[in-house]
């Protein structure tokens, strides 16, 4: 099975994880986004230009399946994608995976994200943007980029071990 399969497969499964199993992880309509972390993953893995074409793939799914607002998540995540490429280094993947540079890239990404999506989603509803920004989009980023840390520790049992 090639690699692109099993990215799908993956995906699939952390869709439905998303949109399914993290309503038990609301805290305040706040959910963490793991998808970002995939994302970034890819990224060091794969580098730049493979994690944006996920990113698009990964967000155009998402809009497929939650039906809001289709193609917010796909250009927010192909951005994330593109800004968390910026950190790949060939021989650099499984240090960067098992230390806490992993989930300063997952902030940094989620950051950009959320405070794109979070302005376009929004736009023309009585929540404002100051509130959509820090309310919503800092709290979802900080939420993301704690959930980071559990891939991170597993990545560093693994490869510093």
């Amino acid at each position: 099975m090639t690699r692109q399969i099993k990215y799908l497969f993956l995906t699939f499964f952390l869709i439905i994880i998303q949109t399914q199993a993290f309503k038990l992880l609301s805290l305040e309509g706040i959910t963490p986004d793991i998808l970002t972390i995939w994302i970034v993953y890819i990224a060091l893995k794969r580098g730049q230009l493979q994690a944006t074409l996920w990113g698009f793939v990964i967000g155009l799914l998402f809009d497929l399946t939650t039906g809001n607002f289709i193609g917010l998540a796909a250009l927010t995540k192909t951005i994330a994608g593109f800004t968390a490429g910026y950190f790949f280094g060939e021989n650099k993947a499984p240090a960067t995976l098992a230390s806490y540079r992993f989930v300063l890239i997952v902030l940094l990404a989620s950051l950009i994200h959320n405070t794109i999506y979070f302005i376009a989603f929004t736009r023309g509803s009585e929540i404002g943007l100051f509130k959509a920004i820090f309310q919503f989009g800092l709290a979802t980023t900080f939420y993301t980029a704690a959930l980071a840390f559990l891939p991170m520790f597993g990545f560093s049992r693994k490869y510093i071990s």
